[in-house]
């Protein structure tokens, strides 16, 4: 069994290693062939995730993997168009407010003309469908 106080078998804490640029190229063919994975790189050689990644980026021949998000409209051109639509909506409220302005002013007018009040008296109230019928006793 080794002596664990044998430098040999000890791990140096700070110590700086370097791999040939042929074992890097080799260790990145078996990684895009799939023979091993980063993670068994990292554990075997005791090597970083991130050296592992550089050297793939360094010595593969495929270049690094962009993704690429379409936008269909940007949030900016989105706001845009929602705010048109809030001030239209807004115009048509206004109009639709001046309407029932005048026709409130119109009811003043009428009801200060005639003495009595004219809205109380011939504004249709909304049909909901339960007016009086008559009945067969009502009918003589």
């Amino acid at each position: 069994m080794a002596n664990k106080n044998n430098k040999k078998f000890q791990k140096q804490p700070n110590s700086n290693r370097t791999f040939s640029e042929s074992f890097k190229r080799s260790k990145v063919k078996d990684l895009v062939s799939r023979r091993i994975k980063v993670r068994d790189i990292c554990e075997l050689y005791e090597v970083s995730r991130t050296s592992v990644y550089k050297w793939i980026y360094l010595y593969s021949d495929s270049t690094k993997e962009v993704k690429t998000v379409v936008q269909m409209e940007s949030e900016a051109q989105k706001t845009k168009i929602l705010m048109q639509r809030l001030s239209e909506y807004e115009r048509i409220i206004g109009q639709k407010q001046m309407t029932i302005d005048l026709l409130e002013k119109g009811y003043e007018f009428a009801s200060e003309d005639l003495g009595y009040d004219v809205k109380k008296k011939y504004v249709l109230q909304p049909w909901n469908g339960s007016e009086n019928t008559l009945t067969n006793t009502d009918i003589k």
